[in-house]
């Protein structure tokens, strides 16, 4: 006789503190950022962070919202054009990120769907996916910080 346990290795409370640390992290980058170089700044023809930023932006509150709503944004037309704006629309991102995450319910996240009406997994790894292509993208944003000069927040530090 086989007897499935499950285990948990993190609460969602839990999960949605690490994700909101990596923003606050991912945040400060672009804080340190020229303003200048945000949008124009490239190595090897990969995308300017700015560019990057935007798209981080497309994917995080939309992603949570479909999980709540199960209405998905397909339009990713951003408006940011300047890092005042990056950051004003992040930090309207993460207050929302932060309403909605309190409207899903803890079965929920092992729910199998289709997000955007094309991304078909459970809840919580797509959720990861978002938080790793954040974590990519920041490390792009890391390595062009450092060609230019800048010393990036430490990756360690997420308060």
């Amino acid at each position: 006789m086989s007897t499935t346990v499950q285990a948990s290795a993190m609460s969602t409370d839990e999960m949605l503190e690490h994700w909101q640390g990596h923003r606050r992290l991912t945040r400060r980058l672009i804080e340190a950022f020229p303003e200048d170089q945000l949008f124009t700044f490239t190595i090897g023809g990969m995308r300017s962070f700015g560019v990057l930023a935007t798209e981080m932006l497309t994917m995080a509150e939309p992603m949570v919202s479909g999980v709540v709503t199960a209405e998905w944004i397909t339009s990713w037309d951003r408006s940011e054009k300047t890092k005042q704006e990056v950051l004003k629309s992040w930090d309207e991102s993460t207050a929302r990120i932060n309403e909605l995450w309190k409207q899903i319910p803890a079965e929920r996240f092992h729910e199998t769907i289709k997000a955007f009406g094309q991304y078909e997994g459970t809840v919580w790894s797509l959720l990861m996916y978002v938080i790793d292509n954040e974590i990519h993208h920041r490390g792009q944003g890391f390595v062009y910080a450092r060609a230019l000069g800048i010393e990036p927040p430490p990756f360690w530090e997420r308060q």
